[in-house]
């Protein structure tokens, strides 16, 4: 089966190349596509984040990962699935960053700690709500903590 998504926005920012750290500092701008209406935005002013979706469009094909493998290929880290990481190499080249919510003005919103290259196609926005997030204590392996020591700085 085969599904067709079109992008409802897209990101300006001045991060050009792939990297996987230091995506803090990132300021973007997410603007929507022009067929979608500005009203869209009407009341996401009301929120302090928002779940972002968007689409790896510069990840090739042949690097997408199928399988278990090292993150970020490095054998100190344990041998774990694709699903059990986030990174770009994903099957349906899908990321979903929470970011925080500056600015609305006309169609565009400003954005803090947004992990997606200048261009990247933005399939869906979401405010973020205390009633999604886990009630309980998020639990993740050390290797991972290790790996994201880096990624917000």
């Amino acid at each position: 089966m085969t599904y067709f998504i079109e992008p409802v926005a897209f990101v300006k920012n001045n991060r050009k190349e792939i990297l996987d750290d230091h995506w803090g500092s990132i300021i973007s701008t997410i603007e929507l596509a022009e067929n979608i209406d500005e009203s869209s935005l009407k009341g996401i002013e009301e929120f302090s984040h928002l779940e972002i979706i968007f689409y790896f469009n510069k990840v090739e094909d042949n690097k997408i990962q199928y399988e278990a493998r090292h993150p970020r290929n490095n054998p100190d880290f344990p041998l774990v699935g694709i699903f059990a990481q986030r990174g770009k190499n994903r099957p349906n080249k899908l990321g979903v960053t929470i970011v925080k919510l500056i600015e609305v003005k006309n169609r565009q919103l400003l954005v803090e700690g947004l992990d997606a290259i200048d261009g990247t196609p933005i399939i869906d926005i979401k405010p973020v709500m205390n009633e999604f997030l886990p009630k309980e204590k998020v639990k993740q392996p050390n290797w991972s903590t290790i790996l994201m020591e880096n990624y917000w700085e």
